[in-house]
């Protein structure tokens, strides 16, 4: 037993030495780093910030050193920008990020805050004490603010936590605004009045909701009050129309939405209704902005479920979050689908919509999600809505990005829309430069809208559509013919049969009798010159005729192959001279 003892012992002692050791090479690290680049000794300073980072030390520790020696982090933030030298700066970048996430974690500790909330009520200092770290904590502190207000059994602290609650400033707004979801008369009381006593314009929507909807007619007056106190013409706008303001300066990252980003992290607010408190997700900040102009574009929906401009800018907002490339946050839950889904289900006007605004902003991820979502919805009553002035999808025809204009033109003319336009050379330039660029060209996208494109042409062209002139992309067809893959030669072969162009005709012609070809390519190729001839008669030259005279007479060949240029010989309609050499080719003498 006492072995036992002695042994705990030292086990203990070793531990709290190795503790002590890392603290202290983590304090001479970083005062090394700081003394040597304070003095412009950079090349030390490097070997001591990288040996910093290489103990991976806590970042709680090295934020409070930091708070020890405010001077020599206020020197390390002035190398970080200036970067006078390249590789130090990128060493302080990762100190900081380190520090940042020391201070998120100690802000946004439960024990510290639970501890400051209940300190309110100690002595006067003690109060002006919590105050200040309440206020540090920000937004992390109001859920344990809101939690003395709605237990009756902590009716004392009350006073003190109505007095802190707005003082928490700006940070509070965004927590404070989920929390009017409660069903607590007295939590939303205190809510809706530290609102209006904080005074940030970010409140008004959710007041002015209040004020539209709440049964109570005490929380209606309440709102109302918070509202003049902030700024009394938001009375006269209706909740949804202000909830779209705000979603529109989130969307726009307007810099006074800026939420406290730690580690690149960044909290979205929601009302636990099992739990009756506030909780909150943690989301990469890279997309936070989109994520609140999205829930504040849901209010809208809420407050008026006919605001339509919401939809178009939650599609938009949706598209610029996704084109972060990172995952999408844990409250969309598995079942979420992604924004095509649901901007293909939204339909043409909204996405008329969000396409306008693409437009204007130059964002090709947003322009190019709408106008792909167009493709599969836009009819030919829906592709030339206009929204204010222009007409979207026509303007994206000139858009700097390249397949943004490629999906614009793949989708006019998949609409196939029969009245004449001034566009229509437009939208043919665009899918004659997408097929060229497919056929030219390695790039895996130029293939695909290539393809599409092409597709695109075959609709038009099995339509008889007048709109168009397919000959504007007859020189990138007859590429496509020569130098794209299988499906593409096919397809641009029946795009040209219905061109009435001898050059066309013979393009056909000449892939369908290449011998280097696949056996299903050429007779896929005879049947497009089948198809040529039957529209314009033969326009081939007599060299061509004789190839495909001499094909179909050989039984050296596959009988699918002969019987298609049989079909293609005789939609030529030649001469009865080249029937009557056939019969008797293969007369008996």
């Amino acid at each position: 037993m006492v072995k036992s003892k002695m042994v705990s012992a030292v086990m203990l002692m070793a531990f709290f030495l190795v503790h002590i050791a890392a603290a202290d090479g983590l304090r001479d690290n970083w005062s090394d780093f700081l003394h040597y680049t304070k003095i412009g000794r950079f090349d030390l300073a490097k070997r001591y910030g990288q040996a910093l980072l290489d103990a991976n030390p806590d970042p709680v520790d090295l934020q409070k050193l930091t708070v020890a020696n405010p001077q020599g982090y206020d020197i390390m933030l002035r190398v970080h920008e200036s970067a006078p030298d390249r590789e130090l700066a990128a060493i302080t970048e990762k100190v900081i990020a380190v520090v940042d996430q020391g201070q998120f974690v100690r802000r946004s500790d439960p024990s510290m805050v639970v501890l400051e909330v209940r300190r309110l009520s100690s002595t006067e200092r003690g109060k002006m004490i919590a105050m200040k770290r309440l206020k540090d904590a920000g937004e992390f502190a109001i859920p344990f603010l809101l939690d003395v207000i709605a237990n009756p059994n902590r009716r004392v602290e009350l006073p003190n936590v109505v007095w802190v609650l707005p003082r928490i400033g700006q940070q509070a707004v965004r927590p404070l605004a989920a929390a009017l979801l409660s069903d607590n008369p007295a939590v939303k009381a205190e809510v809706i009045s530290a609102m209006g006593q904080i005074g940030y314009p970010q409140s008004l929507p959710y007041l002015k909701h209040v004020v539209e909807s709440e049964s109570s007619d005490e929380l209606r007056s309440l709102a109302t009050r918070s509202i003049q106190e902030i700024d009394p013409t938001a009375l006269g706008v209706s909740a949804a129309e202000l909830f779209f303001m705000l979603a529109e300066k989130y969307y726009d990252h307007h810099a006074s939405l800026g939420a406290e980003s730690k580690a690149g992290m960044s909290n979205v607010w929601f009302w636990d209704t099992e739990k009756r408190r506030l909780v909150w997700n943690v989301v990469d900040s890279r997309y936070f902005h989109e994520l609140m102009a999205m829930r504040c574009c849901e209010w809208a929906l809420q407050a008026d479920p006919e605001f339509g401009r919401a939809i178009g800018l939650w599609l938009a907002s949706f598209f610029k979050a996704e084109a972060t490339g990172e995952a999408m946050p844990s409250y969309f839950g598995q079942s979420h689908a992604d924004a095509s889904v649901y901007a293909a289900t939204a339909g043409p006007e909204y996405l008329h919509q969000a396409l306008a605004r693409g437009l204007d902003d130059g964002d090709r991820d947003v322009a190019l999600g709408a106008t792909e979502a167009l493709i599969v919805t836009a009819g030919q009553k829906a592709i030339f809505v206009p929204i204010g002035p222009v007409q979207p999808l026509l303007q994206a025809l000139i858009f700097a990005d390249a397949a943004v204009r490629y999906a614009a033109a793949i989708a006019i003319a998949t609409a196939g829309p029969q009245g004449q336009f001034d566009e229509s050379g437009l939208v043919m330039e665009n899918l004659a430069e997408a097929i060229h660029s497919g056929a030219t060209g390695d790039d895996p996208m130029d293939a695909r809208y290539a393809e599409r494109s092409v597709k695109a042409l075959i609709t038009l062209a099995s339509q008889g559509n007048r709109a168009f002139q397919l000959a504007k992309a007859q020189k990138a067809l007859v590429e496509a013919v020569a130098a794209g893959n299988d499906n593409m030669k096919v397809w641009a072969a029946q795009v040209l049969a219905h061109i009435d162009s001898p050059a066309a005709q013979a393009e056909i012609a000449k892939i369908a009798l290449s011998s280097s070809q696949e056996a299903s390519v050429r007779v896929q190729a005879f049947k497009s010159l089948a198809t040529s001839a039957k529209l314009f008669g033969s326009m081939l030259d007599e060299n061509l005729i004789a190839q495909v005279y001499e094909l179909l007479g050989s039984s050296a060949n596959e009988p699918e192959l002969r019987a298609a240029s049989a079909a293609a010989f005789g939609a030529l309609n030649l001469p009865s001279r080249r029937v009557k050499d056939l019969i008797l080719d293969q007369a008996r003498r």
